[in-house]
């Protein structure tokens, strides 16, 4: 995020909570969508957060349902959310180092983030999952650390490969820290070996840490493409299908549920979307294009 911070949406242009109820019902039941997952921008920010998660439960068959958090404000909001029903929470957290943690985030705040963490332990949100990027010069030495702190406290590390969807488009291959990269500062301080559960349609390849049973993950989007696995759509809160993250193109839903659409007509349109895939849509390509709108906007 820039330091100044990113525009808002105007209201009118956001889904409302009935809306977004409607969509995840017409995938959900229409569509064979198994899991849901609130992320952002900042999914504690929506007021209506809990009652989404009440009503997404309600849904037959019922969904998992999980959210991604900066964790700011989940030690006020996790009994909220486990008892409005969600299952479990991903943690975006770079570096447990105070001083790399404002450093990055711009933001001192990992005691909040830390309290966060503890309170959905506490309200039985798992497995809590931990999602890091390494960036070169900043805190990619600092890997081992961050998995002996996830072993500790009984989290599940997940390191992502930085993808090309910062707010200022400064993203490069030179600059990105590679999974062969993370790989060798785990293996510095413990030793990984594959994980023996298939990975299926996860992003994450997952390796036993000394033996396990923990595992660390490494989420390698940009060198290792998962593309043929892939199993993931993202609706945004605009009401924007967006059939890959790295898409340029987007289907707009939202003028569907506004324009008296039934749901068979919105569900055939999102089933069009997704048949347009393209694989990475050129990721492992040198000529690849970054797409406009930044990860805060399209929810990770």
């Amino acid at each position: 995020m820039p330091a100044e911070g990113l525009d808002w949406l105007p209201t009118d242009e956001t889904l409302s909570d009935d809306e977004v109820v409607r969509l995840v019902r017409i995938g959900v039941e229409q569509l064979g969508i198994e899991e849901v997952r609130f992320t952002g921008g900042e999914p504690l920010l929506r007021r209506g957060l809990a009652d989404i998660i009440t009503r997404t439960k309600a849904l037959e068959p019922t969904p998992e349902v999980s959210i991604t958090t900066n964790a700011l404000g989940l030690s006020r909001t996790a009994e909220t959310l486990a008892r409005a029903g969600l299952d479990r929470v991903n943690v975006s957290l770079d570096t447990v180092r105070r001083d790399v943690f404002k450093q990055i985030t711009l933001r001192d705040r990992l005691d909040d983030v830390l309290d966060g963490l503890a309170a959905a332990k506490r309200a039985g949100l798992g497995p809590i999952k931990v999602n890091a990027v390494l960036l070169r010069g900043v805190n990619d030495h600092l890997a081992p650390e961050l998995l002996h702190f996830c072993l500790e406290h009984g989290y599940q590390l997940r390191i992502i490969e930085q993808m090309p969807l910062d707010a200022q488009h400064g993203w490069s291959r030179e600059a990105m820290v590679t999974a062969e990269e993370i790989f060798a500062s785990l293996e510095s301080e413990f030793t990984l070996t594959p994980d023996p559960e298939h990975r299926g349609s996860a992003p994450a390849e997952t390796f036993l840490v000394d033996g396990g049973p923990a595992t660390v993950g490494v989420i390698a989007s940009i060198t290792r493409p998962f593309c043929g696995d892939c199993d993931r759509v993202r609706l945004t809160a605009d009401g924007q299908v967006r059939n890959c993250l790295f898409a340029r193109e987007e289907s707009d839903l939202r003028a569907a549920l506004r324009g008296d659409s039934t749901d068979q007509q919105i569900a055939d349109q999102w089933r069009l979307a997704m048949m347009t895939k393209r694989p990475g849509h050129g990721i492992d390509d040198e000529s690849f294009l970054q797409p406009t709108r930044p990860m805060s906007a399209i929810g990770g």
